[in-house]
């Protein structure tokens, strides 16, 4: 592969592949000559030209289709797919109808990593814009037919015949551009404009919660502290905290300490509090200099594009250090003191109604994130979840079932209308909740989910989940700054063959839905659209993006596009644009092709199944239905995801009829039923002894993880230490506890470090520490480092467990495990292995019963 030589940083400028000709790229970004060819600009034909475009393309879309059947019999490695692009999809052969894909059962969709990190081999950066298709807006691909003679691109998505811009004149077969090499099917433009690189810094507005405990509030003012000396030089701090009022804070005032305060227990509108804090008005005065400064843009309220707006609240660090660390050394739990048997007046909703309006008027346009520290439920004002009194218990699963939370969906509309208010300028709001009683995260969830913020749950901050997570959010990346793009936007362009059904993740609709028909009748998360704003994304971001085969079925009914020579290829394209921190503009532009076949190829269909995104694109649906649809509880769900899997079962088994011995599973779903299995079990489905809030944080995250960091989640990694040999994966299963091994159980949430019952007591005794006991103290640190190695990689931090076998925290891991020996099984259990307290099924008898239901008649 080769990239232009001319390009700027981050492009290779020599070959990997011997055999590949090096393109140039001229001084205006166009593409240039060619090196190691001749200039075959001048064709001998239009015709001619032209029909060898096209046999060159038919036989380039061949190749890739040969190839996606060749890989797919041999059993590829679709995580070594996901490398190159970003890309895992559930089924990459696909029905050519809409009857024969539903009869699939698993979701036609694609978890999409827009920003990974890919090799600049793979993906090379080019420093000019994008050529777009002005049918469909998708971008110039390798896929895409071009008529070298008439300077003319067909798009393979649309088919639509574009013009190539003018600095493109000296294209031909032996000079292209980056774009059109068959390898770059992922490529990223860094596009410069006039006035890059001069943004200011990032804006954060902390929002802190004044009616904490002492302990607590002093735990949150160290680490706020620390966070100040983390933070760039040119960032932009802000401080409002709360409790009965809503103190705002302004920093710019270096006198003496100076807020403006609302009523905690009054509902304000955005005009109101901007009055308040006199930034709507153009006759008021800010330090003798008027809100709307001289030079300003029209409806930008004096900000330049790429600068900060003047604001006393959002002030440089570099100006404010000392009067921000004044305040938070001064700030005094909330005054007002509760009644006897009632909980204090926190008014959450308020603080960040007044937090969304600020950074509104303040950080137009600019990464700027709203940073809310809570301590408790939300009794006051807007948002508010529970009742001061304390003889009303905070809702419950049950009561939100019942009907019986008479705070919840008020609440929920409540911060809807602060996500609106957040997306509308691009930005972030991230949630610390530090609590042993619920905070009201299950209501908050729509502002974290739509503007990308994160969310980190602990017990208190003191604890080293909140304080690691904290540090982790500030640590700089390898090019010096926080590893956190802003100000996103995420397109799905497709063939006329498939529709977008919809995206769950991290993400806002936008109301655009592309050519006629993109979009499905059938919405599945943020549907009826064909783009997504994105305020923040890192480049562990994952989307998960639904599709629908528009032809219902039928040989009288086949749409235009399934027709010919393009009857075995569609196409998908996904399109990222974002800014960095400095003020650069780039756009991801990532171009996938799949294979058709007919429905009734099941070997076909089957050789291209990714078991291991099916599982992530099925738990997020069903998380989302449950999220969305009353009728979707905790039963509902579990016999949603039964019948799923019986159906697939009878539909890719090999079986005899009413015979379950006989039943066998094409190899490529040989894991998929444990993986349903595992999810059945999990804590997004059984919400059993979970809060709302606990399994709303759950699924949070489980909507923006990539497929590795889901599968985790959904099927914890078992490892085994022992003296026999080396580490080594077990099964994630009781009859792997034995009395002379240490297990490491990570779960994602919580990394469990767990001792044999003769390995604990050889500890107890110290053995460790004597000399003759080298390889007992090595083998008591190596499973620990690996739990450090994975909490050290890993936002938010997971909890760790260092437990023994019988111990109290021993639950950790015995609540993760198959259930194969409980306490009325007949099987008996050797080798100092345990037992599993438990009603639960087991795998086996779990997948007896589906061989069962999968091969009866009915």
């Amino acid at each position: 592969r080769r990239a232009a030589s001319d390009a700027p940083a981050r492009v290779p400028a020599r070959a990997t592949v011997a055999r590949r000709p090096r393109v140039r790229v001229g001084a205006d970004g166009a593409p240039g000559r060619r090196e190691g060819g001749r200039d075959d600009d001048r064709d001998n034909g239009r015709g001619r030209g032209r029909a060898r475009d096209d046999a060159r393309a038919r036989s380039r879309r061949r190749d890739i289709a040969r190839t996606t059947r060749d890989d797919a019999r041999a059993g590829v490695d679709w995580s070594a797919l996901e490398a190159c692009d970003g890309v895992r999809m559930s089924w990459n052969v696909v029905a050519n109808s809409r009857a024969e894909m539903t009869k699939c059962v698993v979701p036609f969709g694609a978890v999409v990593t827009p920003l990974r990190e890919i090799a600049s081999e793979v993906a090379p950066r080019v420093p000019y814009e994008c050529v777009r298709c002005k049918g469909c807006g998708g971008g110039l691909n390798p896929y895409a037919r071009v008529d070298f003679a008439s300077k003319i691109w067909v798009c393979c998505l649309c088919h639509a015949r574009n013009h190539f811009p003018p600095h493109y004149n000296a294209l031909s077969e032996t000079n292209l551009p980056a774009e059109l090499f068959p390898s770059y099917t992922t490529i990223e433009y860094a596009v410069p404009r006039a006035g890059q690189g001069t943004g200011c810094g990032p804006g954060y507005l902390f929002v802190v919660d004044a009616c904490a405990e002492e302990e607590e509030l002093t735990a949150l003012k160290q680490a706020l502290t620390q966070a100040l000396s983390l933070l760039p030089e040119d960032a932009r701090v802000g401080l409002v905290t709360f409790g009965t009022h809503v103190h705002v804070h302004e920093l710019g005032f270096a006198d003496c300490p100076k807020s403006y305060v609302f009523r905690g227990n009054k509902e304000f509108t955005q005009q109101q509090i901007k009055d308040q804090l006199t930034l709507g008005g153009g006759h008021r005065q800010t330090n003798g200099r008027a809100p709307g400064m001289a030079g300003a843009q029209p409806g930008m309220n004096g900000a330049h594009p790429g600068t900060m707006p003047t604001s006393k609240f959002l002030v440089p660090l570099s100006e404010c250090e000392f009067q921000f660390t004044a305040i938070l050394e001064e700030l005094q739990r909330d005054a007002f003191a509760p009644l006897p048997s009632c909980r204090r007046s926190r008014c959450t909703g308020t603080a960040l109604m007044v937090a969304s309006c600020l950074l509104s008027t303040s950080a137009i346009g600019m990464n700027a994130r709203a940073m809310l520290f809570t301590g408790g439920a939300a009794t006051d004002g807007g948002g508010t979840i529970v009742a001061k009194d304390m003889e009303q218990a905070v809702r419950s699963h049950k009561d939100i079932v019942k009907g019986a939370a008479p705070f919840y969906h008020k609440a929920k509309k409540y911060y809807e209308q602060v996500a609106i208010n957040l997306c509308a300028n691009g930005h972030v709001l991230d949630v610390f909740a530090c609590a042993l009683d619920q905070v009201g995260l299950a209501e908050m969830k729509v502002c974290v989910e739509k503007t990308g913020g994160n969310v980190v749950l602990a017990e208190s901050f003191s604890h080293t989940v909140f304080k690691t997570s904290f540090q982790k959010l500030f640590a700089p990346d390898a090019e010096g700054g926080l590893g956190i793009a802003y100000n996103g936007q995420f397109e799905v362009i497709t063939s006329r063959d498939v529709r977008t059904a919809g995206v769950i993740g991290p993400c806002a609709a936008l109301d655009r839905k592309g050519l006629p028909g993109a979009t499905s009748d059938t919405p599945i998360g943020s549907g009826g659209t064909t783009a997504w704003k994105l305020c923040t994304l890192t480049n562990e971001t994952s989307l998960a993006v639904y599709f629908d085969v528009a032809n219902p079925g039928g040989k009288d009914q086949q749409p235009m596009a399934m027709q010919g020579q393009q009857a075995q290829q569609f196409y998908l394209q996904f399109l990222c644009t974002y800014t960095l921190p400095s003020g650069e503009t780039r756009m991801r532009v990532i171009t996938t092709s799949r294979r058709w076949t007919e429905g009734q190829n099941l070997n076909d269909i089957a050789a291209g199944f990714d078991q291991e995104a099916a599982a992530v694109l099925v738990a997020r649906q069903l998380s989302w239905k449950m999220e969305t649809e009353e009728e979707t509880d905790c039963p509902a769900a579990t016999r949603w995801l039964d019948r799923k899997l019986i159906q697939l079962c009878q539909r890719f088994g090999d079986y005899r009829k009413d015979d379950p011995h006989s039943f066998q599973l094409m190899p490529q779903f040989s894991i998929y039923p444990q993986f349903m299995f595992n999810l059945r079990r999990s804590q997004f489905v059984q919400v059993f002894n979970n809060s709302p809030d606990e399994t709303a944080y759950f699924r949070m995250i489980l909507m923006r993880e990539n497929v590795f960091n889901s599968l985790v989640m959904i099927q914890p990694t078992l490892t085994a230490y022992s003296f026999n040999g080396p580490p080594e994966p077990v099964l994630l299963d009781v009859c792997s506890i034995a009395a002379d091994k240490i297990l490491v159980l990570d779960a994602y949430f919580s990394v469990v470090v767990f001792h044999g019952m003769t390995i604990a007591q050889w500890r107890k005794a110290n053995y460790q520490d004597q000399p003759e006991h080298v390889a007992f103290k090595d083998l008591l640190a190596a499973p620990k480092a690996e739990a450090e190695q994975i909490i050290a990689t890993r936002f938010p931090v997971p909890r760790l467990v260092d437990c023994d076998q019988h111990g109290s925290q021993a639950r950790f891991l015995l609540a993760k495990l198959n259930p194969s020996a409980t306490y009325n099984s007949s099987a008996t259990m050797g080798g100092g292995s345990d037992i599993i307290f438990t009603d639960d099924v087991s795998l086996q008898v779990f997948m007896d019963h589906l061989k069962r239901l999968a091969v009866t008649t009915n």
